[in-house]
């Protein structure tokens, strides 16, 4: 099997956790805070409600969108190095739009915070897209096809989640897809030993 990455030091080998403890952090606190909240549905509601002006343990919630914005940064700077190229552009920019999500919680400041969602739907859909074309060349069309999979059905998924009645749960949906992508792939960096 082709490699789709470079190999990375070990310095960038901890920054690739960086994406599973941001993504962990997230799912954790968004899935916690769902199941603990009175009325909260993990289908029809979505995430940004749980850190919603007001809420109970909002905390926790922001806890988790903080985790996302400063894990997926630190994720992308070993991407830079795996991957030339423009994803972990793509991966750096949806960690800021996190924060900014973090810090115009609903209720306060409602056209920012969509703003900042918006711009991080789309650059999550678009980390994996940007990668693909690199996986390719390094001959790994297996890595390749599944991020360009990954990029396209987030965003599909996410775009879907505007219109539909229980967009928490397509939401959640389109975001755990490229939340995988970034898992596997901070795994996989992890793995792989500088020789």
């Amino acid at each position: 099997m082709v490699a789709p990455f470079n190999v990375v030091s070990d310095r960038h080998r901890w920054l690739a956790l960086g994406g599973i403890a941001g993504v962990g952090g997230f799912v954790a606190a968004w899935a916690v805070s769902g199941l603990q909240r009175d009325g909260y549905s993990l289908v029809d509601d979505a995430i940004s409600r749980l850190a919603e002006v007001g809420t109970p343990r909002r905390s926790q919630m922001t806890a988790g969108f903080i985790a996302f914005g400063v894990g997926v940064p630190l994720y992308a700077q070993a991407l830079r190095r795996a991957i030339p190229g423009p994803a972990w552009i793509a991966a750096t920019a949806t960690g800021v739009a996190t924060l900014g999500v973090a810090a115009a919680p609903l209720g306060r400041a409602d056209t920012a915070h969509y703003v900042f969602a918006i711009v991080g739907y789309a650059t999550l859909a678009a980390t994996p897209l940007l990668a693909a074309p690199r996986m390719r060349e390094r001959g790994a069309v297996r890595w390749s096809q599944a991020s360009t999979a990954a990029g396209v059905g987030s965003a599909m998924i996410l775009g879907v989640s505007a219109f539909d009645p229980g967009h928490g749960l397509t939401q959640r949906i389109g975001l755990g897809i490229t939340d995988l992508w970034i898992i596997a792939t901070s795994w996989f960096m992890w793995r792989r030993r500088t020789p």
